[in-house]
């Protein structure tokens, strides 16, 4: 059967950058977009030979707006992906796109060229909030874009919502809230906006709602969503039914191996870390290389055992005692007794049977409970 590989694939362009985003991305023209995907299959060339024996469970296309450029490039570097490696037949094959971009022709491309998850960039319903947020489409636009995933034949939709917007309130908070679920989407990924340093939104004196109102947006999206069914299965992440959770993120959360490629993409394979070069013009000239890669980093014991904790319980479900003690050959309690004692102590953390998860307000202030995994390595 072999090991089990996750791909993630970077499309950093975007026809505008929004102004709360601060991932890697930018404006490009036709002919640099073009020597990109070139640079892009070579990379995947070279890493298909050292990945022969790991079977790809999963393929996700971010960005940047992966649906900005021609749909044939996109699709063409999916099917590389295919040639290339062992791509399971039930892989979950997803991809990020927006609503400006993706019109129904491309649509149907992606789902014929083999993709069957999606992920719509709705951010909100009020159109007054999506022109704060930089974005270029609107609420009709993002609507129309949802009617025409479906009618492309996708079955698995992901919607992205956003909370603790600029000029917002949890009144029109909610409004977007249930006109996504109006939709039936299987997926909704909803989270509040954190303001990044780098960003536009940094240097501008925003009008967001308080921390009292902020919360309560929070607390409503996971009493509504569980009100329609969906099931809380991340902090964050919200689907149907287990089924339709997102394979490729909870690969990140259980520390699976995964491959990240393209410009600043990051890797994490059998416990060793590395991300590619942010600079387009040295990964154009040296794809295919490894000059491509850099920040190498074996992880310690303790790193690995930092983050089997901090990032296994951003699940609901949380980490698996016994996984520890296999993974590490250490007693979990030996290593975290004390932490996962005053936690439970305070009614932070759970454990039943062999399961150590956060609850529900534990979850509310995760942040503040996963630092004190972090283990001096001195």
């Amino acid at each position: 059967m072999g090991k089990e590989l996750s791909i993630y694939v970077h499309i950093p362009f975007c026809q505008k950058k929004c102004l709360y985003c601060d991932f890697l991305s930018f404006r490009a023209n036709r002919e640099q977009i073009r020597d990109y995907f070139t640079a892009l299959r070579k990379e995947l060339i070279s890493a298909s030979r050292d990945y022969s024996g790991y079977r790809v469970i999963s393929v996700f296309f971010g960005g940047g707006t992966p649906s900005f450029p021609e749909a044939g490039e996109v699709c063409e570097t999916l099917d590389l992906i295919s040639q290339c490696f062992d791509v399971s037949k039930d892989a979950e094959i997803s991809l990020e796109v927006n609503p400006a971009s993706a019109i129904f022709d491309k649509l149907c491309r992606y789902r014929q060229g083999g993709f069957n998850r999606i992920s719509i960039g709705a951010q909100s319903l009020d159109d007054k909030e999506l022109k704060a947020l930089g974005r270029l489409h609107d609420s009709e636009t993002f609507l129309e874009t949802y009617g025409n995933a479906r009618r492309a034949g996708f079955q698995n939709i992901n919607v992205d919502l956003m909370s603790a917007l600029p000029g917002q309130d949890t009144a029109s908070y909610l409004q977007s809230l249930k006109g996504v679920l109006e939709l039936e989407p299987e997926h909704i990924s909803a989270y509040s906006l954190i303001v990044e340093e780098g960003t536009p939104f940094f240097e501008m004196d925003l009008d967001l709602p308080g921390e009292d109102e902020d919360r309560l947006m929070y607390h409503e999206t996971k009493r509504i969503l569980k009100e329609h069914g969906y099931h809380r299965y991340e902090i964050s992440n919200y689907a149907r039914s287990a089924i339709y959770e997102c394979r490729h993120n909870k690969v990140y959360w259980k520390r699976g191996n995964y491959l990240g490629v393209g410009l600043g993409a990051s890797s994490m394979v059998e416990n060793t870390r590395w991300s590619n070069v942010c600079d387009i013009h040295k990964y154009i000239e040296m794809s295919g290389s490894d000059g491509i890669r850099e920040n190498l980093q074996r992880l310690t014991t303790n790193a690995q055992m930092e983050e089997f904790m901090f990032l296994g319980l951003r699940l609901v479900e949380g980490i698996s005692v016994k996984s520890f003690e296999r993974e590490f050959g250490r007693d979990i309690f030996g290593v975290y007794g004390d932490v996962i004692d005053r936690y439970k102590r305070s009614g932070h953390l759970r454990l039943e049977k062999d399961m150590l998860s956060l609850t529900d307000e534990g979850l509310d202030v995760s942040n503040t409970v996963m630092a004190d995994f972090l283990l001096d390595d001195g």
